[in-house]
């Protein structure tokens, strides 16, 4: 693997006593996700303020390591191991939002879920069940359309109307059930009214007789939501009343959780 030249030791050492090649990888990394996953070197030397030749090195070792790829067109893309480090984060992801979850519970007293946008579907990564004898169960793993899910709406709540429009023309609207929306334009009102009130509804869209609400998780490293659901008899408009602060606060909670750095070494 490539090691940095003797010009670099001035610059080794960050903010925090970190190690500034590392910050800047990572930071090139994330350049190129936010492009698409693709980008050339002089696109991330005018978006990172970097010289080219500092930017060559850093590539060249990530190439090395399989993290980022060479394209034949001279370009730079995301490379296959960035997978499996993607992977093992979503599961951790899940992991540590359970206390979260937990608590979420003990004040509604609903079931409680999270959920990630994974391309163009929506997978729940952890749940907390009720403790009602009749509660909601959503398998970890479970993949389904945002279209008909609350999680989906908070997903896609500030995404472009034009992206959205792609999306759904992707995936199409089937119906779960006769509540289900089916027109883009009906989804796209939904979604401003998810951005009015702070929080999307599920009103037994995805599954006659339950109903969902939920929320984005803010600054989440990747697109997030948590919700409740429960039968429609309990989480009526008036207890909605009631959860929706709590789920904000815990949404609150869980990004400041997600954001820490943890001790340090």
């Amino acid at each position: 693997m490539p090691t940095s030249s003797a010009s670099d030791a001035p610059a080794k050492s960050a903010a925090g006593g970190g190690v500034q090649s590392l910050e800047r990888a990572f930071d090139l990394l994330e350049r190129m996700a936010d492009a698409g996953g693709e980008v050339g070197l002089s696109e991330l030397s005018a978006s990172s303020g970097l010289p080219l030749p500092t930017i060559h090195r850093l590539m060249r070792t990530l190439v090395a390591c399989g993290y980022v790829r060479q394209q034949p067109n001279r370009r730079y893309a995301l490379g296959p191991r960035l997978i499996r480090l993607g992977e093992s984060a979503s599961r951790l992801l899940g992991t540590w939002a359970r206390p979260h979850l937990a608590h979420l519970v003990e004040e509604t007293g609903e079931t409680a879920n999270m959920a990630l946008l994974d391309g163009d579907e929506i997978v729940y990564v952890a749940q907390v069940p009720s403790k009602h004898s009749m509660r909601m169960f959503t398998e970890v793993g479970r993949r389904v359309l945002p279209h008909s899910t609350g999680v989906g709406k908070a997903l896609l709540a500030n995404t472009p109307d034009g992206e959205v429009r792609a999306l759904l023309a992707r995936t199409g609207m089937p119906a779960a059930t006769e509540k289900t929306i089916t027109t883009p334009d009906a989804f796209l009102a939904a979604l401003a009214e998810v951005r009015r009130l702070g929080y999307a509804v599920d009103d037994n869209e995805q599954e006659m007789g339950v109903r969902c609400l939920a929320v984005s998780v803010p600054g989440s490293p990747t697109a997030a939501a948590i919700s409740i659901s429960g039968p429609a008899g309990r989480v009526t408009d008036a207890a909605t009343e009631k959860i929706v602060p709590v789920l904000q606060q815990v949404a609150s909670e869980l990004s400041a959780a997600l954001a820490s750095t943890g001790p340090a070494a």
